[in-house]
């Protein structure tokens, strides 16, 4: 049990889509990632998805719509829907999941880190 400061954890990395797990709770993996550009279409048939923006403007797009989600706000990808995230200036990120949920869900993309190969910082 101690304090993590967002700030000094976010300073360790630079290298964009790729989650570092700063905590785990209740069988779930709390993940820091720095974005910028776009991601890949994907979606995670068994778990819910939480994004956190901590800095930044963050565009999730759906295949019926758009979500903006701005610094301080936050959401909530239910299980099963099919989502691309981009951002068109870095953003800082915070996502939470199940512990064994892949950053791309089901897609195979060579940006994908499998969970085992995440940094813990």
């Amino acid at each position: 049990m101690q304090t993590i400061n967002l700030d000094q954890k976010f300073d360790q990395f630079s290298k964009y889509w790729t989650p570092h797990i700063v905590a785990e709770a209740n069988g779930q993996h709390v993940r820091l990632a720095k974005l910028k550009d776009e991601f890949v279409w994907h979606a995670h048939q068994d778990e819910d998805e939480l994004f956190i923006v901590v800095k930044g403007t963050l565009t999730v797009n759906f295949r019926d719509r758009v979500e903006t989600v701005q610094a301080g706000e936050m959401l909530v990808i239910p299980k099963g829907v099919e989502h691309m995230p981009e951002a068109k200036e870095e953003v800082y990120l915070i996502n939470i999941t199940k512990a064994e949920t892949s950053h791309t869900g089901d897609t195979e993309s060579e940006i994908r880190v499998e969970v085992s190969d995440m940094p813990k910082i």
